[in-house]
């Protein structure tokens, strides 16, 4: 399995941050996908990376709750240096958006620096992961106004049946399915046929949002197959089934060899 987005390498996992990547791997998470936050998580996700190449890969971008007033091309710097640095070290976008649930006072500086990480996407050919909180419509929004739309996921979907309609007639997206999905009165189980099983990719947002029968605790990428269990019984398929078809989109989106670095 591949847990598309997590980020182990926070202070959440401190001291020992290698054995929660321990154990992803034990519960059979053979890779795993590391979205940035800011500058300053930069050198921690790269580090912990260090040490496990083979499983673990990295994006790039300033998350949305990040953006402030003032100079954006000062605020996406990092992203720029790092890409120019190291481009082969990324392979996403991520993650960024829009997210208006904390504070809407600078709504327009989101807006302007999500459509930059987006242009930056597709300049370089790269995916995008997408945070949108409250903030569906602005997303879109941006959207329709680029002139060339990169495929990306949809991080940790939790809309409607319209919304997946309303995204798909804007791109070449996938949905990521987190622990929320296992939650009692989640709606979202109810949108999952309509997604589909190929269109659907496994995430856990560690720390947060950790699946029943873990709710309420620090979630962590070793306990995704909770939500892929989960998910199995609801399309009517087999576990098997759902790690076969998500890692291939995951792969075919990020461009991972699940059998090489």
């Amino acid at each position: 399995m591949i847990d598309t987005h997590t980020h182990l390498y926070l202070e959440d996992f401190a001291p020992d941050y290698v054995a929660a990547v321990e154990r992803a791997i034990a519960a059979n998470v053979e890779k795993m996908i590391f979205p940035n936050v800011d500058c300053n998580t930069v050198e921690p996700m790269r580090r912990l990376r260090s040490q496990y190449p083979k499983e673990i890969y990295m994006a790039i971008g300033l998350h949305p709750t990040e953006v402030t007033g003032g100079d954006i091309d000062t605020q996406l710097q990092f992203v720029t240096e790092e890409l120019n640095r190291r481009p082969e070290d990324y392979k996403a976008i991520g993650e960024i958006g829009i997210d208006l649930y904390w504070d809407k006072q600078y709504r327009e500086e989101q807006l302007e620096v999500l459509r930059r990480q987006m242009k930056i996407a597709s300049e370089r050919d790269l995916p995008v992961i997408l945070h949108c909180r409250e903030g569906f419509d602005e997303v879109l929004e941006v959207i329709d106004g680029l002139e060339k739309v990169p495929q990306g996921v949809f991080h940790s979907f939790g809309g409607t049946i319209e919304d997946v309609e309303r995204i798909r007639r804007r791109g070449d997206f996938y949905f990521g399915i987190n622990g929320i999905v296992t939650f009692k009165n989640c709606s979202l189980r109810e949108v999952l046929p309509t997604i589909g099983l190929d269109r659907i990719l496994l995430e856990t947002d560690s720390p947060y949002l950790a699946p029943v029968p873990h709710r309420g605790k620090r979630n962590e990428s070793a306990f995704m197959l909770h939500t892929a269990s989960y998910i199995a019984s609801i399309m009517g398929v087999t576990i098997e089934e759902v790690d076969a078809i998500t890692t291939a989109s995951a792969q075919n989106l990020f461009d991972i060899n699940i059998t090489t670095q």
